[in-house]
């Protein structure tokens, strides 16, 4: 088995676990849901990422576009919710961001 495979079985188990379900335009998909805001204060590590994002891995980015609806179905305490994709980060490591503003 290839180093490649290795981290798609991680991934799979990883996003198995911890991820959170989403739905972009209607298809599900399991991501890192992450709303800023609603982190835990340790200590004072100022970031410049203020919008909240769902990180998905690559296969499941396929059809994926700007303006598109999702959904984080989470409870609205948590950050869950309707959002517009706003932008489209890839990160080279399989992994894609998504970075997300609240649908109003």
């Amino acid at each position: 088995m290839g180093f490649r495979e290795l981290l798609e079985d991680l991934d799979d188990t990883v996003f198995e676990v911890l991820g959170d379900p989403a739905l972009i335009e209607g298809r599900e998909v399991l991501g890192m849901f992450s709303a800023p805001w609603l982190q835990p204060k340790l200590g004072r590590i100022n970031t410049g990422l203020r919008e909240p994002h769902l990180v998905i891995r690559v296969g499941d980015n396929a059809g994926v576009e700007a303006r598109q609806a999702v959904v984080i179905d989470l409870p609205p305490e948590d950050g869950g919710g309707s959002y517009i994709i706003t932008n489209i980060e890839p990160g080279g490591d399989g992994l894609v961001t998504l970075v997300l503003r609240k649908s109003p």
